[in-house]
């Protein structure tokens, strides 16, 4: 038996999630985070607030890398770590440019909560244990503490619950919202070679809900497009069932990043100050 099968949840939760992160689930725990962060867009305040930087339209390139390195350099190294804590410090330091209400954040918090937990329950090559899931919980509820938000939910239902009933609240159409949302999809759509970024753009559509496609006033994708979209995921996984299990971790932070070709200083990730 594996040490982390016989893990404690709470206990153990950074090791688990570096585990899961880079070593069992990585590609998933990529596209899943950036789903969680397209989601954020839907609601006025956080899609006004990003809008009003100016930054997603501008350097949407540098804003993927730096939020990536900053959550990765947490994930892969731990929050207590000497890493993990410059990190958040600069997270910390980044926030309080800005007015950023508590109910905002307890939001974004829980997407990176539960929009892993679904991506998986849907497209993952095996499901995430009960165990797993409580200390994903864990991890991000400890991080939010750090980041010094309050009324985290103590449990996952209280936590999923709140998250839906902000959805209910919080999401509608704003030309803020569509303008941030395009921009991160032309920075998805620009990975792909020209021909291909048409079929890109439309499978975006194809993997959001309905509130979040009328948030940002994008339409539907066809339904065959939806089906081909979750068929390749669906099959995707199947086949990782088949192959050998990764063994190394693979860390999004030793990526080279053509925005920091030497390298990077984490207290330096983010945007420069406003003039």
């Amino acid at each position: 038996m594996s040490a982390i099968s016989t893990a404690d949840p709470q206990r153990d939760c950074q090791e688990i999630v570096r585990h899961l992160a880079t070593v069992v689930f990585p590609w998933d725990t990529t596209r899943s985070l950036e789903l969680a962060l397209f989601r954020t867009f839907a609601s006025v305040r956080i899609g006004g607030l990003l809008h009003a930087t100016g930054e997603f339209e501008r350097r949407a390139g540098k804003r993927y890398d730096d939020t990536d390195l900053i959550i990765n350099e947490i994930i892969e190294n731990g929050f207590d770590s000497p890493r993990g804590a410059r990190a958040i410090a600069r997270m910390n330091s980044l926030h309080a440019r800005f007015r950023i209400a508590n109910e905002d954040f307890l939001y974004v918090l829980s997407t990176f909560v539960f929009e892993p937990i679904r991506w998986n329950e849907r497209f993952g090559w095996r499901r995430m244990s009960e165990s797993e899931k409580l200390a994903w919980f864990s991890f991000w509820r400890q991080l939010g503490e750090r980041m010094r938000i309050r009324d985290i939910p103590e449990t996952m239902p209280e936590f999923e619950s709140y998250g839906r009933a902000y959805e209910t609240a919080n999401f509608r159409f704003t030309q803020a919202n569509q303008r941030v949302a395009l921009a991160t999809r032309e920075l998805f759509a620009g990975w792909f070679p020209a021909l291909l970024r048409p079929l890109v753009r439309r499978s975006i559509h194809a993997l959001l809900d309905p509130p979040l496609l009328a948030a940002f006033g994008l339409p539907a994708a066809p339904r065959w497009l939806i089906w081909t979209a979750e068929h390749a995921l669906r099959l995707r996984a199947g086949a990782l069932r088949c192959l050998p299990k990764r063994r190394r971790p693979k860390l999004r932070t030793q990526i080279p990043r053509g925005d920091y070709p030497h390298g990077y200083r984490i207290e330096s990730l983010g945007p420069p100050p406003a003039d």
